[in-house]
């Protein structure tokens, strides 16, 4: 921590006082990301990164103390460039140094004293922040190769599992099986909860605004982190994209050669379903998700649900979308490549006792596929 004692003493102007032994080694630790993550449900996070960098993606539950702001750290960046790390260090210590005493007053208001820290690779911002709460009385640990060994995680983390993917038709339910399978005890990764999206071009009506890609992703991430690796996760079968938002290319990936079930319901069901979620949305809405689909709908379609949709016949707007959107998912099962275990009937008044008989069968074909493997 020299690099610190020195940045101590240039920013009060004392480089000649004697450091007192106990601000030489202040309480810090560094910690790898999986036990770093470990900890996050029990102390403050910080991320000492700038606010726009934490506007972009940041562990969920993060608290933003920036060393820099945003202008201040292009500052810095320019001056590395053009002369050199030790200019574009004292450039950083005249930033930093009025803000030490709000930096510590800002991470006492919550209120404990063992706090986590991390900046983007775990180097100078996070390593000066850590020793200067440390030397405030805080019990610092600080996250081994910073936000970067998180986002790392993405690249292995999935194939850790074992995912099992809900399949079906367009308003089939599978949202609503999965929460049910969730509440019977399994794994779930609810991917549109995460998304704030439904997948379809209607999938943002009733919904809040979605993350950004980075966030989005960093939430599928630390709810993996969660998971027994030893249990299937189920997983709705998803598009690469769902609203604005893309799920990682590893996580696709590991889905798209998952087994999977596929969910029948009648399409009256689906319909009926649709027009439930559905009913009562804002028309403007409605018009603006069939004109997204307009190309792949079809001119005459496209027409005939608009004028569904201004005679209030929302029963048959939905019937005319289905035509495109079933047409588009039996060529997804025609090219899919990954096993079906199985397939089951499903109507709205048998969600739980659908999703008990899904764990069921589940269990029981990975038992069976154990004991293939041991015998």
């Amino acid at each position: 921590m020299l690099l610190c004692i020195d940045t101590f003493q240039l920013i009060t102007d004392t480089s000649s006082l004697r450091i007192p032994d106990q601000f030489i080694q202040p309480l810090t630790s560094s910690l790898p990301i999986r036990k770093f993550l470990t900890e996050i449900a029990h102390k403050p996070v910080f991320d000492v990164r700038t606010p726009a960098e934490y506007a972009q993606g940041h562990l969920p539950g993060a608290i933003n103390l920036p060393l820099f702001s945003n202008d201040e750290r292009a500052v810095i960046g320019t001056i590395y460039k053009q002369h050199g790390r030790d200019k574009a260090v004292r450039a950083g210590l005249k930033f930093a140094g009025p803000k030490l005493p709000e930096l510590v007053d800002q991470a006492d208001k919550e209120g404990s004293k063992q706090v986590l820290m991390y900046c983007w690779r775990g180097g100078l911002r996070s390593g000066s922040m850590a020793w200067l709460l440390g030397t405030a009385g805080f019990d610092v640990s600080v996250l081994e190769g910073g936000y970067k060994s998180f986002r790392n995680l993405l690249k292995t983390i999935f194939s850790e599992f074992r995912f099992i993917v809900i399949s079906g038709n367009t308003g089939s339910g599978k949202t609503d099986l999965l929460h049910e399978i969730r509440r019977g005890g399994a794994q779930v990764l609810d991917l549109e909860a995460l998304a704030c999206h439904k997948g379809s071009a209607f999938g943002s009506i009733g919904e809040t605004e979605q993350p950004g890609t980075e966030q989005f992703q960093n939430d599928i991430l630390f709810t993996m982190i969660s998971f027994d690796a030893g249990k299937p996760v189920f997983i709705e079968d998803e598009s690469l994209s769902i609203g604005r938002v893309v799920m990682p290319d590893e996580l696709y990936a590991v889905k798209n050669a998952a087994p999977f079930i596929e969910v029948l319901t009648s399409r009256e069901e689906r319909i009926a379903r649709l027009v439930h979620i559905y009913g009562n949305a804002d028309h403007n809405r409605l018009e603006e998700g069939i004109m997204r689909i307009e190309k792949r709908l079809g001119g005459l379609n496209t027409k005939k649900a608009l004028e569904a949709l201004g005679n209030g016949d929302l029963a048959e707007v939905a019937s005319l979308l289905l035509t495109y959107y079933d047409k588009a998912y039996h060529k997804a099962v025609t090219n899919k490549k990954k096993e079906a275990l199985f397939s089951i009937p499903y109507t709205f008044d048998r969600t739980r006792q659908t999703a008990l008989e899904i764990i069921q069968r589940v269990h029981t074909y990975q038992h069976n596929r154990t004991s293939q493997e041991f015998s």
